[in-house]
């Protein structure tokens, strides 16, 4: 069983309360997710995240095929960070950290994404044709969106 990791931390001119208002409401997921995901969030975005939260939407990562992904909202700690968990969905595991801590001049994010393909040697011989790249430009997405909204503290 093979469990990958990806990681990746930005820097915005923001303070950490400003940065938390803006990614623990979950119709913000849309806003800085790329198109090519065809991302639609279905239900679960009432509310800032609270644990025992549920997520409901469909994306389309691969040929356009649309597949429903659940997420539960599992940890929260104001202001400092929340995790979400795929209950159902396209990996076969998955478990996504999202940290925040003030740093001079802004915030320093962090995600640290746990996850496990399904279908055995097939999903690991896909990984590094397409599920890698494509997390690589769903998060390189993010930052670029995230800068483009808020600045950056590096320019």
């Amino acid at each position: 069983m093979k469990i990958y990791t990806k990681s990746c931390t930005q820097q915005l001119p923001m303070s950490v309360d400003q940065a938390w208002d803006f990614l623990s409401d979950p119709k913000n997921l849309q806003v800085i997710t790329p198109d090519f995901m065809g991302f639609n969030i279905i239900s679960g975005t009432d509310r800032s995240i609270f644990p025992g939260q549920i997520i409901e939407y469909t994306v389309a990562p691969v040929l356009g095929l649309k597949m429903q992904w659940v997420t539960e909202i599992t940890h929260v700690i104001d202001k400092q960070y929340f995790v979400d968990e795929q209950r159902f969905g396209p990996y076969a595991f998955w478990h996504h950290k999202h940290f925040l801590k003030a740093i001079p001049g802004g915030v320093e994010m962090e995600d640290i994404i746990h996850y496990k393909l399904p279908m055995g040697i097939l999903g690991q011989l896909a990984h590094p044709l397409l599920v890698q790249p494509k997390l690589d430009a769903i998060f390189d997405y993010r930052r670029e969106k995230l800068t483009l909204l808020f600045g950056s503290i590096n320019p």
